[in-house]
């Protein structure tokens, strides 16, 4: 009879505590978004992010371990400070469990920062720096749309193989712009070219005139806009006023998606050469995709926003197979499982974390070109995902070596 009662409790423990396992550790899963939602890349990310992470939650059933899903967002208005603060708030009191986007590489270096000290995952889309990934890679902190050497990679290379190797970059002043001008420049001179200068510009400038003029006057073939958002469009819109590419200079827009060529427009970007980690009228599956997106935000999706689609259901898929929200765990899963869907087919994810899958050279197209509302792009080449990007055991990141 003893026997049988000890047998009995011990199969109550064993149960309750596979129970515990498979579920969420405070009866929910909280996933932040954390972007630039008012400023120079609302566009680029935005709430059309926090809207690509609710489809995906959607789209996962609402529920994963038997919890509710539940998706917040935040304006950082790409401040570190600003967006250090949410994100503590959010780790140490609003029990979030991952947060993803962070549009801007000095915001996701610091979020990346206190995720780590937290022991809580970030999965960055938005921001480029290579930086997250090697010097600052973190067990828990994951890169998955794109970054400055698939850019570099892409868009630098087909320019000069194409004759442009002579370069001047007008570079945003922060670590984006920076670690961008840096790859790129390195690209140039291995392929052969040279760099020729560079002049650095405030994020949110109005005025180029001055940068412009420096870069004309250089006389470099390519002149390499190292900035995104807002940033690039204005700097496209002034070079025409000076007429930069009349003259016979040919700018490289090496942060510059389908969201700024809406804004742009056909005739001021057509002949634009860049590098995308997605487009919409790729194929049927893109396709069907974008025009779910497009139902609820009245917008044809980047990279930016069906990589964090992609983020999202990852993080999901990961938690759903750990059994549990905890960070270990879940990092664990990310770090193994193949990535395989509309955005990311065929990835993997190294052991920096860093999402290795396909980019694309993209060129825009003429106005009479276009077919159909946001038909901007003509595929010119698919990059293997190994030629993008970085070796992760080449990275600089301390979990390689």
């Amino acid at each position: 009879m003893r026997k049988n009662f000890i047998a009995s409790v011990a199969f109550l423990l064993a149960s309750s505590t596979a129970v515990l396992a498979q579920s969420a550790t405070d009866g929910k899963v909280k996933i932040g978004i954390l972007n630039d939602q008012s400023g120079v890349y609302a566009d680029f990310g935005g709430k059309s992010s926090v809207e690509a992470a609710k489809m995906a939650v959607e789209d996962f059933g609402g529920k994963v371990l038997d919890v509710p899903v539940e998706i917040v967002d935040a304006d950082h208005q790409n401040k570190a400070d600003i967006a250090s603060n949410i994100a503590r708030q959010w780790y140490d009191t609003e029990q979030v469990d991952a947060i993803m986007e962070l549009t801007t590489s000095s915001v996701a270096l610091a979020v990346q920062a206190i995720a780590k000290e937290k022991k809580k995952i970030d999965i960055v889309t938005g921001a480029a720096t290579t930086d997250l990934t090697g010097k600052a890679c973190s067990p828990y902190g994951f890169h998955w749309a794109y970054d400055t050497h698939a850019l570099a990679v892409g868009t630098g290379g087909a320019l000069v193989k194409q004759g442009g190797d002579s370069w001047f970059f007008l570079t945003a002043d922060y670590a984006f712009g920076y670690s961008l001008e840096q790859q790129t420049s390195d690209y140039v001179k291995a392929s052969g070219g040279t760099v020729v200068g560079a002049v650095r510009h405030p994020l949110s400038t109005q005025d180029f005139s001055s940068f412009l003029l420096q870069a004309q006057s250089s006389g470099a073939k390519v002149i390499g806009l190292a900035n995104a958002g807002l940033d690039t469009s204005n700097a496209i819109k002034q070079a025409a006023e000076f007429g930069i590419t009349q003259g016979g200079q040919h700018l490289a827009a090496l942060l510059f998606t389908l969201a700024e060529v809406h804004g742009l427009g056909l005739e001021a970007a057509q002949g634009l050469t860049l590098t995308e980690g997605y487009y919409w009228n790729r194929d049927d599956e893109s396709r069907a995709f974008a025009k779910k997106f497009f139902a609820r935000t009245g917008k044809m999706p980047n990279m930016i926003h069906t990589g964090t689609y992609s983020a999202v259901t990852q993080y999901l898929k990961a938690v759903q197979k750990a059994g549990t929200d905890e960070t270990e765990a879940v990092a664990k899963q990310l770090h193994e499982m193949p990535v395989d869907d509309v955005f990311g087919r065929g990835g993997t994810v190294g052991a920096n974390g860093r999402m290795i899958h396909d980019m694309y050279l993209l060129q825009v197209k003429k106005p009479v070109e276009s077919k159909e509302p946001w038909d901007y792009f003509n595929v010119l080449a698919t990059i293997p995902g190994k030629e993008a990007y970085i070796d992760p055991a080449k990275s600089g990141c301390d979990l390689v070596k």
